[in-house]
């Protein structure tokens, strides 16, 4: 799902978004609560009105912020103390403030506070509070939550990058029975190899028929890997940080369209792409590479189009893959995905090679987290792929060949409903 950290996503106004098929956006509660304020939001009937989004809302809790913001913040049981990073006032997030926040901004899926500390901490015991407090926390943002019936709470298993103690955060989260779960306290710089084997580890241990949320993912190689590791959902910034470079998401990789090679080039933005600037005809925009080309680092309108395609491509990875599922050609869709990536199989990232069995390499059956829910029939034997299958979003894209994961991502993918452990 696109991230819209302040009710607004850069670079495109909500139709816009609506145009890409996105039905699902993300908000940071932190800096809602920061500004316009709960008292705005109260008043103006919640975030959906605010930003004049008739589509569902995710609200990350603040916990990231820990992270983000950790020279602003000081963590105790009793909440997170924060500085204004627009006044320097005081801010107390408690479990409680940050389900109240929530419940104001009316977010359809709302998640619980968790205790976030970066991945690659050498602190094995302060890991082991933060994951034993989160799961304190858990139980007060349930006590707090005041809408449990349009609201869906969604609990966040941390842990680190100890298996062991994500397996102990996964069986206590899954004691409080919350309408989806999230994997988060990735995307901190771990290696690639150990995020997969975070996320294979908690996912082996989920429910079939809940959504699963991988928090801060977005590059596509992450994306199509993590959904055969058994992720559903995902979120990242990446898509319109990168467009304000000048970078555009393709299938062949990202495409620098500052670079001198495409002053002249009046092609699409991409060949084959279906978005509003690729695509030709009545309704289109018909923007060429030379014009991005030209207005880069110059005008905001190079920004604004590539946010445009670059939301939509992430998008459309999502569908293509859902759609891959649905007829029972996922493993060849991946290999399609890394062949158009890379033109020599010995350029594979290993991490991704190695997660997904060598399955890259060969035509092999599917995916350990996919097989068990197809039939070979090529129709969806599970409810939670059919469940799957009516997603359409996304996430984020850009490390992956540095084999870590980029600490600042941030946006998701999956359509729910307004009720919880309805999905659709």
């Amino acid at each position: 799902m696109p991230v819209a950290t302040q009710a607004s996503l850069k670079g495109l106004t909500p139709e816009q978004l609506e145009e890409t098929g996105c039905r699902l956006c993300l908000n940071n509660t932190y800096h809602l609560g920061l500004k316009p304020g709960q008292e705005v939001l109260d008043a103006v009937g919640g975030a959906h009105k605010l930003q004049g989004w008739k589509h569902n809302i995710l609200t990350d809790s603040g916990g990231f912020q820990m992270v983000s913001l950790l020279k602003l913040a000081h963590i105790t049981e009793e909440g997170v103390r924060f500085l204004s990073p627009h006044d320097g006032s005081p801010m107390l997030l408690t479990p409680e403030h940050s389900m109240s926040l929530q419940n104001s901004i009316g977010s359809d899926i709302m998640m619980q506070l968790d205790d976030v500390l970066v991945t690659t901490s050498p602190d094995a015991a302060r890991m082991r509070e933060a994951m034993e407090r989160s799961v304190r926390w858990l139980d007060r943002c349930i006590a707090a939550h005041k809408n449990p019936t349009t609201q869906n709470l969604f609990c966040i298993i941390q842990g680190g990058l100890d298996l062991e103690m994500r397996r102990e955060c996964t069986l206590e989260m899954l004691a409080r029975d919350t309408p989806g779960i999230a994997i988060g306290g990735l995307s901190g710089g771990e290696a690639k190899a150990d995020y997969c084997r975070v996320v294979e580890t908690c996912t082996e241990l989920l429910p079939d028929l809940k959504p699963r949320y991988v928090m801060g993912i977005g590059y596509p190689e992450d994306l199509v890997v993590s959904v055969a590791l058994g992720a559903d959902m995902f979120d990242c910034v990446w898509p319109t940080r990168t467009a304000r470079f000048g970078n555009a998401i393709t299938k062949a990789g990202v495409l620098n369209i500052r670079n001198w090679r495409y002053e002249h080039d009046y092609g699409p933005i991409e060949e084959g792409c279906g978005c509003m600037c690729c695509r030709r005809g009545e309704g289109s925009l018909n923007v060429t590479r030379a014009f991005i080309n030209h207005n880069a680092g110059k005008e905001t309108v190079a920004a604004h189009l590539l946010s445009i395609h670059n939301v939509w491509y992430q998008l459309n990875l999502m569908r293509e893959i859902r759609q891959s599922i649905i007829e029972d050609r996922f493993p060849a869709y991946i290999r399609e995905f890394f062949g158009g990536l890379y033109d020599d199989k010995a350029k594979y990232p290993e991490w991704a090679v190695d997660a997904l069995k060598g399955e890259i390499l060969e035509p092999a059956r599917l995916p350990k987290r996919v097989v068990a829910m197809v039939s070979s029939t090529g129709l969806i034997s599970s409810e939670r792929f059919m469940r799957i299958s009516r997603h359409g979003k996304a996430g984020y894209y850009g490390g992956a060949k540095s084999g870590t994961h980029d600490p600042h991502a941030g946006e998701s993918t999956g359509v729910p409903t307004r009720k919880p452990h309805q999905f659709t």
